[in-house]
């Protein structure tokens, strides 16, 4: 019996999205070698990645964003958090996602280059009332902006978690 293929005007499911890119990218955090937690309640972590061999215990904030596109957006709320990695997991749903992680003040740095921080949205002043600012379509500035934190290969992990290691 053959599968019928899925219905093209069913509106996606942002929490299966979510759920969906936060398996795919603890996958992936664990083929690197990296260890890898979930926190009870949502309070701005999504995921704790960690190590602990050779008696060191080193742990990173993940604040993810899965889309099933490309997706990059940026909240002032999250620089509370120094040490958060924010991680962007784009086309959760093909076979073959990408994955770019930035620190908050890398991510700032992208909003300023392309101008969003001078927005109203980056102070808050609009109807969500949610400081920050991001886009579900990906242009080329953009892109070259992003390219240089796309984590490739499963090695690169370690390099962009835990860079004094």
């Amino acid at each position: 019996m053959q599968a019928s293929p899925a219905p093209t005007n069913v509106r996606t499911d942002t929490q299966i999205v979510e759920l969906a890119g936060r398996n795919r990218l603890a996958s992936e955090l664990q083929r690197a070698g990296i260890e890898v937690a979930r926190p009870e309640r949502d309070r701005g972590v999504d995921l704790l990645a960690f190590l602990d061999r050779d008696k060191k215990f080193c742990a990173r904030p993940i604040q993810m964003k899965a889309a099933t596109g490309e997706i990059f957006d940026v909240q002032v709320r999250y620089e509370k958090f120094p040490e958060l990695m924010l991680v962007y997991v784009w086309n959760v749903d093909k076979p073959a996602s990408r994955y770019f992680a930035l620190t908050y003040a890398q991510a700032k740095t992208v909003a300023e280059n392309m101008g969003w921080t001078s927005k109203r949205s980056w102070e808050g002043k609009t109807k969500s009332g949610r400081a920050g600012f991001g886009v579900w379509r990906i242009n080329d500035t953009l892109r070259g902006f992003l390219e240089p934190h796309e984590v490739k290969v499963p090695e690169d992990w370690k390099k962009r978690l835990f860079p004094a290691l």
